[in-house]
Order: C-alpha cells, then structure tokens, then sequence
C-alpha cells in the first residue's frame, strides 16, 4: 500500500480534512485506507461488537463517536473481532484498554487515550449517522486514510 497522508494532503488540498493529534495508534497495522461506518455510542459498546463480529470489514474503517464518559469501548475481544472480519481499522473519538494484548493485533487501532474500566448497562447505540468531531464530519461511504503522519478524510476515494 503505496500513499502517504502528507502526500495526499499536498495533492488534493481542498478535498481533504485532517483530523488534529490527539489520537494515537494502538493497533499493529500502521498505515490503512478504508471506507467509514459510523458508529455512536452512549457508553457502552454492543452497538460496536455487532458491527465488528457479524459483517465483512473487507476495505472499511469503523469511525466511533462516544459520549464524553471516562469508559473503554474498545479491547481485546473487539480488535479480534475487526481482524477475523477483516476491518482496515477502528477510530474511537475516546477510550480503549487491553492494549498489551491488541498490540499485536493486524488491525489498525486510532483512539484518545485508554481506560481500564468499560460501561457493563447495554445502551442503544447509532449506526450509519453523520458525526462530528475534531471540526470534521464523517459519513458512510466517506474514505480515511491513515499512517504515521495522521488521520485524513475525504468525501472520495484518492488513492
């Protein structure tokens, strides 16, 4: 997989949108392309585990929005999840944990920090909606790239 982000940036400077800093790469894959889906969460993550164990993640990146609570809605059995179902990446607009054991995992793994706790009380979780973060929109069927340099999006495929 032959792109970088800053290369593409410089490119196609008006079709992209940078995702600041603050997230950092858990996972063993460190550079991917993906198609988004998008997932919001209130907390707690069963929204998450049925998209990351039931369907083909074949060229998609899941895009999570979480509301602002200190809980991991990411590990361990999810990564393993993402990678039997052949996702690109996850990118959690907030906390994961397990991260000795995903490390290793070939799936890419973009998040703000980690949290050794998650939230047990199943809450209803939002798929397929337009979220907002880091002054960025995402959408389904919008395209992320990612690697060392940083997160980009884009409304079409670049690459």
């Amino acid at each position: 997989m032959e792109f970088f982000t800053a290369d593409i940036c410089d490119e196609h400077p008006d079709k992209v949108h940078v995702l600041d800093n603050d997230f950092t790469n858990y996972g063993a894959k460190e550079k991917f392309i993906g198609q988004v889906v998008t997932v919001k969460l209130d907390r707690n993550n069963s929204e998450l585990i049925k998209v990351l164990r039931d369907e083909d993640g074949t060229g998609k990146v899941v895009v999570v929005d979480v509301e602002n609570e200190y809980f991991a809605v990411v590990g361990e059995n999810l990564m393993k999840f993402a990678h039997n179902n052949n996702y690109e990446g996850i990118i959690v607009n907030g906390y994961i944990r397990d991260t000795f054991q995903i490390k290793d995992i070939p799936v890419a793994l973009f998040a703000r920090g980690t949290c050794s706790r998650k939230y047990i009380p199943v809450t209803q979780g939002q798929r397929g909606i337009e979220l907002s973060f880091c002054g960025v929109q995402f959408n389904d069927g919008d395209y992320v790239y990612a690697d060392t340099d940083g997160i980009i999006l884009s409304q079409e495929k670049l690459v």
